[in-house]
């Protein structure tokens, strides 16, 4: 039984586990779980990820859950080149480092935004606050400006020299708020510099391919049922999660 990773490429982190894969060429069966229609509820995937979120992977009788804990179960399992997640001590605690402290920073905010713009007023038919809208805006601007003081700090990459799985992990996060036509980076000259630099080491086509349904959100967006009762759930978890 081969390599089976359960994604939606609607997912940020389904983005990452994807894009390193595919460029590492670890083969995998693609299993598409549709966030949309709450695939992620069936039974079957149940038993492939209890957590009932994605990126999910099964590989033989082993399930793992949390993209994180994918990427380097992967970057250690598979013949993978050493920068992506350095053999190095304390490279590899870097990457650790920004893997950690992404989560409620520039993960959360990116989010915020891509659901206060798109996903929200299509559900709910209400319009965002504008103050709320702001204030999302500023909170990731400010999680923006740690990350280049911090983690870059005039570095070409996170980790120096190379593309790690810090920048990657990184990258598709800050492309979220574009599936709503915001670019975080517009006006951040050096992170804009490195966007390219770590699309080019991931290879155009292939970042492209992984994020043409982000691009197409609007449109999948719009199509949802806002009135089932799936949706009507999703919608009260989101609000508490992004007030």
């Amino acid at each position: 039984m081969g390599l089976e990773l359960y994604l939606d490429l609607h997912s940020q982190p389904c983005r990452a586990v994807y894009i390193f894969a595919k460029k590492n060429n670890i083969a995998f069966e693609f299993k598409l779980v549709n966030l949309g229609t709450g695939q992620q509820f069936s039974e079957e995937f149940g038993k492939v990820n209890a957590l009932r979120v994605v990126p999910a992977m099964k590989d033989g009788d082993f399930t793992l859950g949390e993209s994180v804990a994918i990427l380097k179960y992967l970057a250690c399992k598979y013949p993978t080149p050493d920068h992506w997640y350095p053999a190095d001590l304390q490279k590899r605690a870097r990457v650790d480092e920004y893997l950690s402290w992404q989560h409620m920073t520039i993960r959360y905010h990116g989010s915020r935004i891509f659901m206060l713009r798109g996903l929200l007023p299509t559900l709910t038919g209400q319009p965002i606050p504008k103050d709320r809208m702001d204030e999302a805006l500023e909170d990731l601007q400010k999680s923006m400006q740690t990350f280049e003081d911090k983690f870059l700090q005039g570095k070409p990459y996170i980790v120096g020299e190379k593309v790690s799985l810090a920048d990657l992990v990184a990258l598709v996060e800050l492309m979220q708020p574009l599936g709503t036509g915001v670019d975080p980076l517009e006006g951040w000259p050096k992170l804009i510099e490195w966007r390219e630099r770590v699309k080019g080491d991931v290879g155009k086509a292939l970042f492209d391919e992984a994020h043409e349904t982000l691009m197409k959100s609007k449109i999948s967006i719009k199509a949802l049922d806002r009135n089932s009762p799936m949706m009507q759930q999703l919608v009260k978890t989101l609000q508490k999660r992004y007030k």
